[in-house]
Parts: C-alpha cells; structure tokens; sequence
C-alpha cells in the first residue's frame, strides 16, 4: 500500500520535474551596524518600556543595591538564581536565593517569587533580549516558570540590530528569546499577560560594563 504522504511527494515531484533551478536567494542582511552607547540604550529602554517592561539602568558598581532595591520593591522574599549567577550581585539584599539546578522540578520554581538571571545579548532595535542557557542564565525553565523574571543586560553586549545580535549566539546552544513580559492577544483582541511565562519582566542595564 502506498501511505498518504508518499502519494503528497509523488505529485509534487511530477509537478517539479522539468522545472528550472530557482535563482539563488540575495541574502543582503544588515550586519556590523554600530551606534554610540547612549543611541543604543535609549532605543533599547524605548522598545523595553513600550512592551510593558519595568527599566533601570546602574554601574556595574552598584548592581547589588540596585536588584536589592528591586527585589525589595516587588516584595520578593525567595528568589531562583542559575547556579553560575555572580553572588555579589545579591549581596545587598536580605531575602533567600534558591539556587537552581536540573534536580529541581519545574513545578517547584513556580512558588518562587522571581528569578534573577544575567544575559547573553540583547537586540536594541527590537528590544529583545537573548538568553543561551549559560551557566549565569539557567535553563528554560528557569526563567519561564516564576511569575516574575529580573534580568540583567550589560550594555557592552547590546547590538544595534537582530544580525549582529545572532553572530553573538553559539548555535548550538539552546536561546530563549525575550520581547518584553509574556502576553497574548489572541483571545478576542485582549491582552493577557503571563501566558506562556512571566508576568512582569524588570530589567537592569548595567550602562560601564
């Protein structure tokens, strides 16, 4: 017997042959486009803000007062951290870090109140921000579970746009790619946050990095 899909392929190959090679596809992306530190922070906040982000900008110095002032603003108490996450960077604050690990079930993160991750990259035109699962990152599930993700974004590490960002990234590594807090429009045009992830996205921009 000759299945379904082998039947599919049959036709379409009958209705290719003889037909000519297609033109080879004109690839001329965008790439190595710079911009001045300032143009790149404020396009990236600008994109953050407009998707409902929260923003704070800091020095690299004070990265631990600021997540302390932050987590104490959302009233976070219990916070899952990748196990490779800078422990200076929570020194300020007094609350417990519930390091992360694959031994933690996933359903366990969803008590936490937030999770505070480091990044990869991020994209200023699109205001997307890139995660590869390093070791100051976590896995997926880390940053999609808990209803609250505080992210840290080096500025250093901030491309103008999505190709220079993309030639940051390790292919082989699994990306998590984030474009403000999880929301869907689907049903009936209304937007519903924290879907397919966090509700509330807080991101610190660490501007002398």
């Amino acid at each position: 017997m000759t299945s379904a899909r082998e039947t599919v392929l049959a036709r379409v190959r009958a209705a290719l042959a003889g037909a000519p090679e297609p033109a080879p596809v004109e690839r001329a992306y965008r790439r190595d486009r710079t911009a001045p530190d300032a143009e790149r922070l404020a396009l990236l906040t600008d994109r953050l803000l407009d998707y409902k982000a929260r923003v704070h900008t800091c020095t690299a110095a004070a990265t631990a007062a600021t997540l302390a002032d932050v987590l104490t603003g959302l009233a976070a108490r219990r916070v899952g951290v990748p196990a490779g996450l800078d422990p200076t960077w929570l020194a300020d604050w007094d609350g417990e870090a519930m390091p992360d690990g694959p031994d933690v079930p996933a359903a366990d993160l969803g008590s936490l109140d937030a999770v505070v991750t480091a990044s990869t990259t991020a994209c200023a035109e699109t205001g997307t921000i890139f995660l590869d699962g390093s070791a100051d990152q976590g896995r997926r599930a880390l940053s999609l579970v808990p209803d609250v993700h505080l992210c840290v974004v080096d500025l250093s590490t901030v491309t103008v746009g999505v190709p220079e960002a993309l030639a940051r990234l390790a292919p082989h590594r699994p990306t998590t790619l984030i474009s403000g807090p999880s929301a869907t429009s689907d049903i009936e045009l209304e937007r519903v946050e924290g879907v397919h992830g966090p509700r509330t996205l807080v991101v610190v921009i660490r501007t002398d990095v």
